[in-house]
Protein backbone atom coordinates (compact mmCIF):
# COMPACT_ATOMS: atom_id res chain seq x y z
CA UNK A 1 0.00 0.00 0.00
CA UNK A 2 1.69 3.15 -1.28
CA UNK A 3 -0.81 6.25 -1.07
CA UNK A 4 -3.81 5.87 1.60
CA UNK A 5 -5.33 9.13 0.29
CA UNK A 6 -5.40 7.86 -3.47
CA UNK A 7 -5.61 3.93 -2.56
CA UNK A 8 -8.59 1.83 -4.54
CA UNK A 9 -10.31 1.24 -0.95
CA UNK A 10 -8.13 2.72 1.68
CA UNK A 11 -8.99 6.12 -0.09
CA UNK A 12 -13.02 6.04 0.99
CA UNK A 13 -11.81 6.09 4.38
CA UNK A 14 -8.28 8.47 3.64
CA UNK A 15 -9.47 10.42 0.59
CA UNK A 16 -10.65 14.15 -0.02
CA UNK A 17 -11.61 14.35 -3.77
CA UNK A 18 -11.88 18.47 -3.28
CA UNK A 19 -8.69 18.62 -2.21
CA UNK A 20 -7.35 16.27 -4.26
CA UNK A 21 -8.32 17.90 -7.49
CA UNK A 22 -6.73 21.44 -6.38
CA UNK A 23 -3.58 19.60 -6.55
CA UNK A 24 -4.29 17.68 -10.11
CA UNK A 25 -1.87 18.05 -12.92
CA UNK A 26 -4.56 19.55 -14.94
CA UNK A 27 -4.84 22.23 -12.06
CA UNK A 28 -1.29 22.42 -11.98
CA UNK A 29 -0.67 23.31 -16.14
CA UNK A 30 -3.53 25.50 -15.32
CA UNK A 31 -1.74 27.86 -13.04
CA UNK A 32 1.24 27.36 -14.51
CA UNK A 33 0.21 28.94 -17.49
CA UNK A 34 -1.65 31.65 -15.93
CA UNK A 35 1.55 32.86 -14.58
CA UNK A 36 2.90 32.87 -18.14
CA UNK A 37 0.25 34.45 -19.40
CA UNK A 38 0.22 37.09 -16.65
CA UNK A 39 3.89 37.62 -17.42
CA UNK A 40 3.36 37.78 -21.17
CA UNK A 41 0.72 40.87 -20.61
CA UNK A 42 2.71 42.45 -17.82
CA UNK A 43 6.20 42.14 -20.29
CA UNK A 44 4.02 44.74 -22.78
CA UNK A 45 2.22 46.38 -20.75
CA UNK A 46 5.88 48.28 -19.16
CA UNK A 47 7.33 47.94 -23.31
CA UNK A 48 9.47 45.47 -22.84
CA UNK A 49 8.30 43.28 -25.83
CA UNK A 50 6.64 44.60 -29.32
CA UNK A 51 3.32 46.12 -28.95
CA UNK A 52 0.74 42.95 -29.59
CA UNK A 53 3.61 40.59 -28.77
CA UNK A 54 2.57 39.97 -25.12
CA UNK A 55 -0.84 39.55 -25.62
CA UNK A 56 -0.51 36.95 -29.08
CA UNK A 57 2.04 34.76 -26.78
CA UNK A 58 -0.75 34.78 -24.14
CA UNK A 59 -3.16 33.47 -26.65
CA UNK A 60 -0.90 30.94 -28.00
CA UNK A 61 -0.60 30.02 -24.21
CA UNK A 62 -4.09 29.20 -23.70
CA UNK A 63 -4.86 27.79 -26.56
CA UNK A 64 -2.16 25.38 -26.66
CA UNK A 65 -3.19 21.61 -25.29
CA UNK A 66 -0.79 19.77 -23.32
CA UNK A 67 -0.97 16.51 -21.98
CA UNK A 68 -0.10 15.79 -18.35
CA UNK A 69 1.65 12.56 -18.86
CA UNK A 70 3.56 13.76 -21.61
CA UNK A 71 5.78 15.49 -19.39
CA UNK A 72 6.88 12.45 -17.60
CA UNK A 73 10.73 12.28 -19.26
CA UNK A 74 11.34 15.27 -19.00
CA UNK A 75 10.85 16.01 -15.29
CA UNK A 76 13.01 12.75 -14.96
CA UNK A 77 15.66 14.48 -16.72
CA UNK A 78 15.34 18.08 -15.75
CA UNK A 79 13.63 17.52 -12.04
CA UNK A 80 10.53 19.96 -12.76
CA UNK A 81 8.30 20.64 -16.01
CA UNK A 82 8.81 24.22 -16.74
CA UNK A 83 11.76 24.06 -19.32
CA UNK A 84 9.81 21.11 -21.01
CA UNK A 85 6.34 23.63 -20.79
CA UNK A 86 8.69 26.40 -22.18
CA UNK A 87 10.50 24.98 -25.08
CA UNK A 88 6.79 23.65 -26.12
CA UNK A 89 5.45 27.18 -25.99
CA UNK A 90 8.04 29.03 -27.63
CA UNK A 91 7.59 25.69 -30.49
CA UNK A 92 4.18 26.58 -30.55
CA UNK A 93 4.96 30.28 -31.13
CA UNK A 94 8.34 31.48 -32.13
CA UNK A 95 7.37 34.91 -33.41
CA UNK A 96 6.50 35.98 -30.14
CA UNK A 97 8.96 34.21 -28.16
CA UNK A 98 10.71 37.19 -26.37
CA UNK A 99 7.15 37.30 -24.39
CA UNK A 100 7.37 33.98 -23.11
CA UNK A 101 8.59 33.56 -19.80
CA UNK A 102 11.33 36.56 -20.19
CA UNK A 103 13.26 36.70 -17.04
CA UNK A 104 11.60 33.88 -14.83
CA UNK A 105 12.73 30.91 -13.78
CA UNK A 106 10.97 27.77 -13.73
CA UNK A 107 10.58 28.32 -9.57
CA UNK A 108 8.72 31.69 -9.98
CA UNK A 109 6.04 29.42 -12.10
CA UNK A 110 6.02 26.48 -9.45
CA UNK A 111 5.87 29.05 -6.68
CA UNK A 112 2.75 31.33 -8.21
CA UNK A 113 1.44 28.32 -8.79
CA UNK A 114 1.68 26.99 -4.88
CA UNK A 115 -0.03 30.53 -3.94
CA UNK A 116 -2.59 29.55 -6.28
CA UNK A 117 -3.58 25.91 -5.23
CA UNK A 118 -3.05 27.05 -1.66
CA UNK A 119 -5.69 30.09 -1.91
CA UNK A 120 -8.05 27.85 -3.27
CA UNK A 121 -7.30 24.87 -0.80
CA UNK A 122 -7.65 28.12 2.08
CA UNK A 123 -11.40 28.44 0.58
CA UNK A 124 -12.20 25.37 0.68
CA UNK A 125 -11.42 24.85 5.03
CA UNK A 126 -13.01 28.00 5.60
CA UNK A 127 -16.80 27.19 3.72
CA UNK A 128 -16.02 23.24 5.55
CA UNK A 129 -15.19 24.82 8.99
CA UNK A 130 -18.22 27.48 9.06
CA UNK A 131 -20.16 24.24 8.68
CA UNK A 132 -18.63 22.20 11.43
CA UNK A 133 -18.90 25.22 14.10
CA UNK A 134 -22.76 25.88 13.22
CA UNK A 135 -23.05 21.66 13.49
CA UNK A 136 -21.75 21.80 16.94
CA UNK A 137 -23.17 25.23 17.65
CA UNK A 138 -26.37 22.80 17.00
CA UNK A 139 -25.25 19.89 19.11
CA UNK A 140 -24.44 22.10 21.95
CA UNK A 141 -28.30 23.64 21.67
CA UNK A 142 -29.71 20.50 22.05
CA UNK A 143 -27.68 18.52 24.55
CA UNK A 144 -25.57 21.23 26.17
CA UNK A 145 -27.32 20.76 29.25
CA UNK A 146 -26.78 17.87 30.42
CA UNK A 147 -24.47 16.82 32.59
CA UNK A 148 -21.46 15.18 31.59
CA UNK A 149 -18.41 13.59 34.39
CA UNK A 150 -15.46 15.55 33.47
CA UNK A 151 -12.32 13.69 33.66
CA UNK A 152 -8.32 14.81 33.97
CA UNK A 153 -5.38 12.41 33.50
CA UNK A 154 -8.57 9.90 31.99
CA UNK A 155 -10.30 9.82 35.53
CA UNK A 156 -13.27 11.20 36.54
CA UNK A 157 -12.90 14.21 38.47
CA UNK A 158 -16.20 16.35 38.65
CA UNK A 159 -19.35 16.88 36.83
CA UNK A 160 -19.58 19.28 34.10
CA UNK A 161 -21.96 19.69 31.34
CA UNK A 162 -21.91 18.71 28.19
CA UNK A 163 -21.09 22.53 26.93
CA UNK A 164 -18.49 22.69 28.65
CA UNK A 165 -16.55 19.57 26.32
CA UNK A 166 -17.86 21.14 23.29
CA UNK A 167 -16.43 24.23 24.33
CA UNK A 168 -13.08 22.86 24.33
CA UNK A 169 -13.53 21.37 21.11
CA UNK A 170 -15.30 24.91 19.52
CA UNK A 171 -12.63 27.51 21.06
CA UNK A 172 -9.32 25.69 19.60
CA UNK A 173 -11.12 24.92 16.31
CA UNK A 174 -12.19 29.30 15.89
CA UNK A 175 -8.50 29.63 17.42
CA UNK A 176 -6.64 27.56 14.73
CA UNK A 177 -9.26 28.63 11.78
CA UNK A 178 -8.17 32.31 12.59
CA UNK A 179 -4.62 31.21 12.75
CA UNK A 180 -4.93 29.73 9.35
CA UNK A 181 -6.98 33.04 7.94
CA UNK A 182 -4.01 34.96 9.30
CA UNK A 183 -1.33 32.67 7.21
CA UNK A 184 -2.74 33.34 3.80
CA UNK A 185 -0.96 36.65 3.43
CA UNK A 186 2.50 35.06 3.78
CA UNK A 187 1.99 32.45 0.84
CA UNK A 188 -0.87 34.04 -1.61
CA UNK A 189 1.79 35.64 -3.16
CA UNK A 190 3.50 36.72 -6.54
CA UNK A 191 6.78 34.61 -6.68
CA UNK A 192 9.11 36.59 -9.19
CA UNK A 193 12.71 36.77 -9.26
CA UNK A 194 14.31 35.29 -12.21
CA UNK A 195 17.40 33.35 -12.20
CA UNK A 196 19.06 33.88 -8.59
CA UNK A 197 16.09 36.15 -7.09
CA UNK A 198 17.24 39.83 -8.45
CA UNK A 199 14.91 40.15 -11.13
CA UNK A 200 17.88 41.13 -12.91
CA UNK A 201 16.37 39.77 -16.45
CA UNK A 202 13.80 43.17 -16.39
CA UNK A 203 16.06 45.95 -15.77
CA UNK A 204 14.62 48.66 -13.24
CA UNK A 205 11.57 47.17 -14.22
CA UNK A 206 10.64 44.36 -11.84
CA UNK A 207 8.40 45.55 -9.34
CA UNK A 208 6.22 47.00 -12.05
CA UNK A 209 6.13 43.77 -14.13
CA UNK A 210 5.93 42.17 -10.68
CA UNK A 211 2.19 44.46 -9.75
CA UNK A 212 0.74 43.89 -13.01
CA UNK A 213 1.05 40.08 -12.76
CA UNK A 214 -0.15 40.12 -9.30
CA UNK A 215 -2.98 42.23 -10.28
CA UNK A 216 -4.28 39.63 -13.11
CA UNK A 217 -3.99 36.58 -10.82
CA UNK A 218 -4.90 38.34 -7.52
CA UNK A 219 -1.91 38.14 -5.63
CA UNK A 220 -0.19 40.22 -3.43
CA UNK A 221 3.59 41.26 -5.07
CA UNK A 222 6.15 41.74 -2.90
CA UNK A 223 8.97 43.82 -3.81
CA UNK A 224 11.48 40.56 -3.12
CA UNK A 225 11.48 37.10 -4.28
CA UNK A 226 10.69 34.70 -1.58
CA UNK A 227 12.88 31.68 -3.35
CA UNK A 228 14.91 31.10 -0.08
CA UNK A 229 13.25 32.21 1.93
CA UNK A 230 9.99 29.42 3.38
CA UNK A 231 8.88 31.22 6.30
CA UNK A 232 5.31 31.53 5.02
CA UNK A 233 5.31 28.44 3.52
CA UNK A 234 6.12 26.29 6.56
CA UNK A 235 4.38 27.97 8.47
CA UNK A 236 1.09 27.51 6.54
CA UNK A 237 1.85 24.12 7.09
CA UNK A 238 2.18 24.54 10.98
CA UNK A 239 -1.38 26.35 10.91
CA UNK A 240 -2.81 23.36 9.05
CA UNK A 241 -1.14 20.66 10.88
CA UNK A 242 -2.73 22.88 13.93
CA UNK A 243 -5.65 22.48 12.77
CA UNK A 244 -5.63 18.65 12.15
CA UNK A 245 -4.52 18.12 15.66
CA UNK A 246 -7.45 20.14 17.30
CA UNK A 247 -10.14 17.85 15.61
CA UNK A 248 -7.74 14.74 16.94
CA UNK A 249 -8.52 16.03 20.47
CA UNK A 250 -12.10 15.77 19.40
CA UNK A 251 -11.36 12.46 17.62
CA UNK A 252 -10.16 11.37 20.62
CA UNK A 253 -12.48 12.84 23.22
CA UNK A 254 -15.45 11.15 21.34
CA UNK A 255 -13.24 7.75 20.96
CA UNK A 256 -13.06 7.57 24.71
CA UNK A 257 -17.06 9.01 25.23
CA UNK A 258 -18.08 5.83 22.81
CA UNK A 259 -16.42 3.51 24.83
CA UNK A 260 -18.25 0.87 26.24
CA UNK A 261 -19.70 1.14 30.26
CA UNK A 262 -18.83 5.20 29.80
CA UNK A 263 -21.39 5.39 26.89
CA UNK A 264 -21.32 9.34 27.22
CA UNK A 265 -22.01 9.94 23.28
CA UNK A 266 -24.10 7.65 20.77
CA UNK A 267 -23.28 7.82 17.34
CA UNK A 268 -25.75 6.44 14.44
CA UNK A 269 -23.43 4.20 12.37
CA UNK A 270 -19.57 2.75 13.45
CA UNK A 271 -17.49 0.37 12.11
CA UNK A 272 -17.56 -3.30 12.45
CA UNK A 273 -15.54 -5.82 13.49
CA UNK A 274 -14.54 -9.22 11.93
CA UNK A 275 -14.12 -11.13 14.36
CA UNK A 276 -16.53 -9.53 16.94
CA UNK A 277 -20.15 -8.80 15.49
CA UNK A 278 -21.51 -7.00 18.64
CA UNK A 279 -18.35 -4.15 18.08
CA UNK A 280 -19.86 -1.02 16.74
CA UNK A 281 -15.96 0.89 16.47
CA UNK A 282 -15.58 4.61 16.12
CA UNK A 283 -14.32 4.78 12.86
CA UNK A 284 -14.24 8.52 12.09
CA UNK A 285 -13.32 9.18 15.65
CA UNK A 286 -9.84 7.49 15.01
CA UNK A 287 -9.26 8.65 11.73
CA UNK A 288 -8.93 12.18 13.26
CA UNK A 289 -6.59 10.98 15.61
CA UNK A 290 -4.63 9.44 12.58
CA UNK A 291 -4.78 12.11 10.37
CA UNK A 292 -3.57 14.51 13.22
CA UNK A 293 -0.24 12.13 13.95
CA UNK A 294 0.44 12.38 10.50
CA UNK A 295 0.33 15.96 9.69
CA UNK A 296 3.00 16.30 13.07
CA UNK A 297 5.11 14.16 11.50
CA UNK A 298 5.05 15.93 8.57
CA UNK A 299 5.96 19.04 9.76
CA UNK A 300 8.63 18.52 11.18
CA UNK A 301 10.09 17.20 7.78
CA UNK A 302 8.43 20.88 6.19
CA UNK A 303 10.59 22.67 9.33
CA UNK A 304 13.61 20.99 6.95
CA UNK A 305 12.47 23.33 3.93
CA UNK A 306 13.67 26.21 5.88
CA UNK A 307 17.03 25.25 4.87
CA UNK A 308 17.79 26.37 1.34
CA UNK A 309 21.08 26.81 0.32
CA UNK A 310 22.47 30.21 -0.74
CA UNK A 311 19.60 31.74 -3.30
CA UNK A 312 18.11 28.66 -4.47
CA UNK A 313 17.39 24.87 -3.25
CA UNK A 314 16.52 21.90 -5.53
CA UNK A 315 16.73 19.37 -2.15
CA UNK A 316 14.73 21.19 0.02
CA UNK A 317 12.31 22.60 -2.63
CA UNK A 318 11.34 19.08 -3.85
CA UNK A 319 10.81 17.88 0.18
CA UNK A 320 7.52 20.90 0.33
CA UNK A 321 6.49 18.95 -2.96
CA UNK A 322 6.55 15.14 -1.18
CA UNK A 323 4.69 16.76 2.21
CA UNK A 324 2.72 19.92 1.80
CA UNK A 325 0.21 18.62 -0.72
CA UNK A 326 -0.33 15.29 2.01
CA UNK A 327 -0.73 17.71 4.54
CA UNK A 328 -3.71 19.90 2.81
CA UNK A 329 -5.40 16.84 1.56
CA UNK A 330 -4.83 15.22 5.96
CA UNK A 331 -6.44 18.61 6.79
CA UNK A 332 -9.32 18.38 4.87
CA UNK A 333 -9.98 15.07 5.04
CA UNK A 334 -10.23 15.88 9.17
CA UNK A 335 -12.28 18.54 8.96
CA UNK A 336 -14.62 15.82 6.24
CA UNK A 337 -14.42 12.81 8.95
CA UNK A 338 -15.36 15.73 11.51
CA UNK A 339 -18.51 16.64 9.99
CA UNK A 340 -19.36 13.40 9.17
CA UNK A 341 -18.75 11.88 12.73
CA UNK A 342 -20.55 15.06 14.47
CA UNK A 343 -23.53 15.04 12.37
CA UNK A 344 -24.10 10.92 12.94
CA UNK A 345 -24.01 12.33 17.05
CA UNK A 346 -27.90 10.81 18.34
CA UNK A 347 -26.97 11.51 21.85
CA UNK A 348 -24.87 13.21 24.53
CA UNK A 349 -24.20 13.27 28.14
CA UNK A 350 -26.99 11.80 30.34
CA UNK A 351 -30.28 12.55 29.58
Amino acid sequence: MSDVFNHPWMGSLFGDPEVQALWSPEAQLVHYTAFEMALSHALEDVGRVPLGHGAAAAATLENTIIDPASLAGDVARDGLPIPALVRRWRAADPAHQDALHTGATSQDVMDTALALTLRAVSDLLARRLRSLDATLRDLDARFGDRPLMGRTRMQAALSIRVTDRLRSWRGPLAAQAHRLDAARAGVERLQLGGAVGTRHGFGDQGQAIANAMATRLSLSAPDHAWHSDRGGVVHYAACIAGLSGVLGKVGQDIALMAQQGIDDIRIAGGGGSSAMPHKSNPVLAELLVTLARLNAGSLSGMQHALIHEQERSGAAWMLEWALLPQMTLATGRAVTAAQALCNGVESMGDA
